[in-house]
């Protein structure tokens, strides 16, 4: 067995002994198996052992490898998850399923004029910036409700869901209370977060997705 293969199956189930330990129901969080870097031949093993959600950083990256995975295995949900630049916005609406990092008014003007104009709509979160990280992407918290009204209202945008990276040298459990808190106060059920360092905590904190990539295939 590959061992991307043996660390997917071990990352699965310790997301499933997190939600049995939070009482969460079997499922509750999808595993976003986080490809940025790896390259098609190291990705379909893992493919080939039923995983279907992933995660890229870069549109441009994502367009080199998953338009011919997509051809090959049925069912793929893709998800970006790293910063949108508005000039890419047309190449993303074609590609991902779901844009995770809506995160700005220009953004959410060009996804909303794309997709009109291609009648595809990616699900849509809109990613906060929990630790005012000056060199981070993502919307100040206590702008982040009004933020999600705004891309509902003005620009007829469905957004789902919110996202956060916490900082690396903090304790994420606060980031995702915040998370979570914000999620309820803007009426949207989709919790993105957690990554390969923290995602049995945010599975225990309501995450309805984590996003692991180094555990599972290996540092990069």
């Amino acid at each position: 067995m590959e061992k991307s293969v043996e660390q997917l199956l071990e990352v699965r189930r310790k997301i499933a002994a997190a939600e049995l330990e939070a009482d969460r129901p079997e499922g509750a969080a999808t595993l976003v198996a986080v490809s940025k870097t790896f390259e098609a031949d190291a990705i379909r093993p893992v493919l080939e052992a039923g995983q279907r959600v992933f995660g890229e950083n870069r549109v441009q990256e994502a367009q080199g490898k998953w338009p011919a995975l997509k051809q090959e295995f049925a069912g793929i949900e893709l998800h970006l998850i790293g910063p949108l630049q508005s000039n890419k916005a047309k190449e993303a609406v074609q590609l991902f399923d779901v844009i995770e990092t809506v995160d700005r008014e220009k953004i959410a003007a060009e996804l909303a004029k794309e997709i009109v104009r291609q009648g595809r709509a990616p699900k849509l979160y809109v990613q906060v910036n929990t630790g005012s990280e000056p060199q981070k992407a993502g919307i100040e918290p206590r702008e982040a409700v009004a933020f999600v009204k705004r891309c509902r209202e003005v620009h007829n945008l469905a957004i789902e869901g919110l996202m956060c990276i916490p900082p690396v040298d903090e304790n994420p459990g606060p980031h995702f209370a915040l998370l979570e808190k914000l999620a309820r106060q803007a009426g949207v059920e989709k919790l993105s977060m957690g990554m390969s360092s923290d995602y049995e905590t945010a599975v225990a904190f309501g995450a309805t997705s984590v996003r692991v990539g180094s555990a599972i295939f290996g540092a990069r």
